[in-house]
């Protein structure tokens, strides 16, 4: 097989042996996928500057965020962003601590799983026996302290040769994420329970995601996970191993002047696929961790709205906005360097850019995605 013996020889002797003789803890990656478009926040998120590369939650973009999270635990040497090509520009300037080779480009987008699978094998080049911690760049996480601590036991599990996700407690009975569902107990790790994975259920109708919260059996999906970069690649060899071969034909250009040229090539090739589907529903040793950690994958305006702190009327205004409120209760406001006035209006959305206002219930904010639909059928791309 072209360019397997590159790695997999050494993947498998790693895995027959879980310590491998070790006396230091394997060293922690952090992978961090930023190549999303975002068009769930649209009219704010475009395609040419998403979410994650915005400054929505704070005075930090999202990106910026996420890198701030890790950074006490992992160093900026050892993380690493994969993104677009049309957002690498922007990834390096808004993480200028982060060494340039730091910044993996995809040449198009293709599902988490190659992106993955991009970053293991390069990871597999500097320490093929390190402990990957895969991220994403969207995510809203209000207790970073308790994430680390987490992510610290998730990589002790890891080490045996386990994949290991962690499944966030779910508040309420949303439809709009997957779920994973316990197994049998495996052991305590600092008074932490970790568990094996029963199964992977994709987004429930709500009767069935009201059971879930009840039963207490059921984890929120967060698409946070922690392996060791040689079981993530014997993973893809073993249940995408297309994908597989596409990866090592790409390793073997990797630090040469070729490699941009044979990642294009390669990389049209792949297709699309998420390492859910692609691996996670799929392989049989996999451990979920409970996080309790205030997580949220700012899915919506309204769902943004529910993290936020809200004033005394229940209203969150984002950004230097001002809003004059009159008989106004639980909307969001977000229009910067604007001034807005509601009258007797409540739970809704307002969202005003340079060329778009977008108003909505709260409860229909997920409809954006109508909009994004009516849009492209329309070819306003210039709006997109």
């Amino acid at each position: 097989m072209t360019g397997s013996s590159r790695l997999l020889p050494r993947a498998k002797e790693l895995a027959m042996s879980p310590t491998v003789g070790r006396t230091m803890p394997r060293p922690l990656f952090a992978v961090i996928l930023a190549g999303g478009v975002g068009t769930r926040l649209w009219p704010r998120s475009r395609r040419r500057c998403p979410k994650q590369l915005l400054d929505i939650v704070n005075r930090r973009t999202m990106l910026q965020n996420t890198v701030d999270r890790v950074l006490p635990l992992i160093p900026a040497e050892r993380i690493f962003v994969v993104t677009g090509a049309e957002y690498a520009a922007q990834a390096h300037e808004q993480l200028p601590n982060l060494p340039e080779g730091n910044i993996l480009v995809e040449p198009s987008g293709r599902g988490t799983a190659p992106c993955i699978g991009l970053a293991a094998m390069a990871l597999a080049k500097i320490e093929p026996e390190g402990i990957m911690i895969s991220l994403h760049a969207d995510h809203v996480i209000a207790n970073p302290d308790r994430f680390r601590e987490l992510l610290q036991i998730a990589a002790q599990t890891a080490s045996s040769g386990r994949l290991v996700t962690l499944g966030i407690e779910p508040t309420y009975p949303e439809t709009g994420y997957g779920y994973i569902e316990r197994g049998r107990y495996i052991h305590r790790v600092s008074g932490v329970p970790v568990y094996k994975v029963a199964g992977f259920i994709e987004k429930p109708p709500a009767a069935q995601a009201a059971e879930y919260v009840l039963g207490g059996r059921h984890f929120w999906n967060s698409g946070l996970f922690v392996w060791r970069v040689d079981i993530i690649l014997q993973a893809i060899q073993q249940w995408l191993p297309e994908l597989y071969e596409q990866i090592m034909l790409i390793g073997q250009a990797w630090g040469t002047p070729e490699q941009d040229q044979v990642l294009a090539k390669v990389w049209d090739g792949i297709h699309n696929v998420s390492i859910d589907v692609g691996i996670m529903e799929k392989a049989a040793d996999i451990a979920v961790v409970p996080a309790d950690i205030g997580w949220s994958d700012v899915g919506s305006w309204a769902s943004l709205a529910d993290i936020m702190e809200a004033n005394g009327e229940g209203n969150v205004v984002l950004g230097d906005t001002e809003h004059l409120s009159i008989e106004t209760r639980g909307s969001l406001v977000y229009a910067p360097g604007r001034v807005v006035a509601t009258i007797a209006v409540e739970d809704l959305v307002v969202v005003d850019t340079d060329d778009v206002l977008l108003i909505c219930p709260k409860s229909r904010a997920q409809d954006v995605r109508k909009v994004i639909d009516k849009l492209q059928a329309l070819g306003r791309h210039d709006l997109l």
